[in-house]
């Protein structure tokens, strides 16, 4: 089906008429008839019968127009997209965080952004950091954000900060007034695991190592913001990055530096070989003035 034809059968089949089809698409009636008639010669049957004076989709109109809805929604948004590059300060930023900053920073940043850039378009996604590798290769996104990824064959890795670690306690634990804790001070008290997958996880696996821990690991988390919700709830003690302790409510816990201090970079991630486009790399730069502040505050 050309793509004139997906538009009318589209329009015919959820207005229910030719008529209602003209409208939408502010055409003649007979034009419509005319493609959709056309459509169904190259197509080889019917998709739609007149019933008692009505237009009723066939069987197979029905099964075509899942296919269609999806189609015609890709055209849909790439019209959109069109339009808003032919603005002149706007674009399409597609993108992919790790979740901890799908929490809070990430959405702040794009509302403050959007404040002054009003037809700027963002498709976002939460990956984890080998997802978003991926994506970035297959070019379905053009920004990646990430905790202090390794160096990647292909990908370019900007520094846009650096954060660090801290600790995360029940409200009703009394740490006689210390201000920040050591591995040591944690001994003794249940603890929530992290698994050691992920950049994060091996840079904090390897301090707890050479800590010597023996800490009470009561139960093991695959994700920073449920071992976030299980120390809310009073099952034990974590150790977690900071822009997960600190997005979104965190009154009902203690959050405490980590002493030595252990931190990590922040990074924005696309292709070498791409350069990003002037709204995106105005993007990258708003983020990181977002996430600065986030962190100061």
């Amino acid at each position: 089906m050309r793509l004139r034809q997906i538009e009318v059968f589209h329009a015919v089949y959820t207005t229910g008429s030719m008529t209602g089809a003209a409208q939408a698409l502010n055409v003649s009636q007979p034009s419509i008839s005319k493609v959709l008639a056309h459509a169904e010669q190259q197509l080889g049957y019917l998709l739609f019968e007149r019933v008692r004076g009505k237009l009723v989709p066939t069987p197979e109109a029905h099964r075509l127009f899942s296919h269609v809805a999806t189609v015609y929604q890709d055209v849909d948004r790439l019209r959109h997209v069109a339009e808003n590059l032919r603005a002149g300060n706007s674009g399409h930023i597609r993108l992919a965080s790790t979740p901890a900053f799908g929490q809070e920073v990430l959405p702040k940043a794009v509302a403050s952004f959007r404040a002054s850039n009003r037809n700027a378009l963002f498709e976002i996604e939460t990956l984890h950091l080998e997802e978003i590798t991926i994506a970035l290769l297959e070019s379905r996104i053009d920004v990646g954000i990430a905790f202090d990824p390794s160096p990647l064959p292909g990908i370019e890795a900007d520094n846009i900060a650096s954060s660090r670690f801290v600790v995360l306690a029940p409200a009703d634990i009394d740490f006689g007034g210390k201000t920040s804790l050591s591995i040591r001070d944690l001994a003794g008290y249940p603890f929530v695991g992290l698994n050691s997958r992920g950049p994060l996880g091996r840079i904090l696996s390897a301090h707890l190592e050479a800590a010597g821990s023996g800490l009470d690991i009561v139960t093991w988390s695959e994700t920073y913001h449920v071992a976030k919700a299980l120390v809310a709830c009073g099952v034990g003690i974590t150790i977690t990055d900071e822009i997960t302790a600190l997005s979104g409510d965190h009154h009902d816990i203690q959050v405490l530096p980590l002493e030595p201090e252990l931190r990590f970079d922040i990074k924005v991630l696309h292709l070498a070989a791409a350069p990003l486009s002037v709204i995106a790399n105005h993007f990258v730069q708003h983020l990181a003035e977002t996430l600065q502040n986030f962190l100061d505050n």
